[in-house]
């Protein structure tokens, strides 16, 4: 009994060490474009909601709705840093669509990545962190009716 509870804590201690290290994240910037044109994440978004990254012009904004974020994260194992930052950017992306439905907003502009509340703004790119098991991604965006004529 003591030489089996002698490994239980070994065991437990050596994953102990281990955990860090296979958590340490991976921060990635991937181009917006083709994780929009991969995991059919244009049919899957519709058109009936605009979006408009980081400082992008808009049509007029007739009213701001709301501000509000998305914290998506997807399994990674076994899928490349491009693909599960890809998943996950979809994940967010219908987040924000179904936030922008659900509130009246028929856009949604200013959309930046957020991870740990710091805030990184591109036209072309989000930002992902990854590790072997997880992929996250966070947006921040406003909410607003815009002129669609």
């Amino acid at each position: 009994m003591k030489k089996l509870l002698s490994t239980v804590i070994a065991l437990t201690t050596l994953a102990g060490f281990a955990l860090p290290a296979v958590a340490a994240d991976n921060v990635v910037m991937l181009p917006i474009a083709t994780a929009m044109a991969t995991n059919n994440a244009q049919y899957r978004l519709g058109d009936k909601v605009k979006y408009y990254f980081g400082s992008q012009a808009t049509p007029p904004v007739l009213k701001k709705i709301l501000n509000d974020q998305t914290n998506k994260k997807t399994n990674a194992l076994n899928k490349s840093t491009e693909q599960a930052c890809n998943w996950v950017f979809l994940s967010a992306m219908l987040q924000l669509k179904k936030r922008a439905e659900s509130s009246g907003a028929n856009a949604v502009v200013n959309i930046v990545s957020n991870y740990d509340n710091v805030e990184k703004s591109s036209e072309t790119e989000f930002e992902c962190h990854v590790n072997a098991l997880m992929a996250g991604v966070v947006l921040k965006a406003d909410f607003v009716k815009i002129d669609d004529k």
